[in-house]
């Protein structure tokens, strides 16, 4: 398949380690996920509503979310998480396909939704990315979804294909 990119490159976009205050008030940490990181996000997933589920991801059960989990937490991806008074409450991934370029995924527990977490996730996962060298991500967002179809327009990614019942957006860094 073949992804149309914006031309010019987005920005610089910051880069973990960062703390935000979302519009709640609540310092959140945002770092590089890692290996020491793995029953927290467990615990986050375990926790999440299912009506926030999309695309059949995040795994509903959670022998499921361990086995997704070794699959994104490996080498080849680039994770940052979203931490609050200890607990993991936001989660973003880039995932490399097989043409070299990457999908983006996030996940935000309800509880944090709404106030600012997932944008700085998403800038902060970027700032990542860039660091690492990667230049192209994509994501799918559910049509109906326009909360995070604006969020993604925020941060600089335009949309590639719209034929489906899911909107392709591209950015390239």
């Amino acid at each position: 398949m073949s992804r149309t990119y914006p031309d010019e490159p987005a920005g610089e976009f910051p880069t973990p380690p960062r703390t935000v205050t979302d519009k709640e008030g609540r310092d959140v940490e945002l770092v590089p996920a890692d290996e020491a990181d793995r029953e927290a996000v467990v615990a986050m997933y375990v926790d999440f509503d299912p009506a926030d589920r999309a695309q059949g991801i995040p795994p509903a059960k959670e022998a499921g979310i361990r086995d997704w989990l070794d699959t994104i937490l490996d080498g080849d991806c680039v994770n940052v998480v979203a931490r609050y008074d200890g607990d993991v409450v936001g989660h973003a991934t880039l995932v490399p396909d097989r043409h070299g370029e990457h999908e983006l995924a996030i996940f935000v527990l309800q509880s944090f939704q709404g106030a600012g977490i997932g944008t700085a996730l998403v800038e902060t996962l970027l700032g990542q990315g860039q660091h690492a060298g990667i230049e192209k991500v994509w994501l799918t967002v559910e049509r109906w979804n326009d909360a995070a179809a604006n969020l993604y327009r925020k941060v600089g990614f335009e949309t590639s294909n719209a034929e489906s019942f899911e909107i392709e957006m591209a950015i390239r860094l």
